[in-house]
């Protein structure tokens, strides 16, 4: 590691090259809708938490978790929602758009949930 300090010439001053290290958490992880629905609020609402995450380098890590631990409970309350009020498969061939509006609405509620719990807080 090169712990040499450049500067750069802007106007009639030099300023620092200041750089931070890459964050290696998870660097293979694809970062989905819910992940980046969390860094979108830590932006815009939460300042102060996204510089502090974002500084000590916990950023990558608090985003990551966040997205597997949605896609997790999307999984389990859909699974839960569909036991307590299944949907007959018949209805997929008999009445497709019923099937569709149904699945949706299930889908909604369950990330309604998900927002509230795990994004928007």
């Amino acid at each position: 590691m090169n712990n040499k300090i450049t500067y750069n010439k802007v106007g009639d001053y030099y300023l620092p090259n200041l750089y931070l290290a890459e964050d290696e958490y998870e660097k293979d992880y694809q970062i989905g809708k819910y992940g980046h629905l969390r860094l979108a609020y830590l932006k815009m609402y939460k300042k102060a938490e996204y510089t502090i995450m974002f500084m000590n380098y916990t950023l990558r890590k608090h985003i990551v978790e966040t997205d597997k631990q949605a896609k997790e409970r999307f999984e389990l309350l859909m699974k839960q929602m569909l036991e307590k009020n299944p949907i007959d498969e018949n209805l997929k061939n008999t009445d497709p758009l019923r099937w569709v509006g149904l699945i949706n609405n299930y889908k909604h509620s369950v990330e309604e949930i998900i927002f509230k719990e795990l994004i928007y807080i």
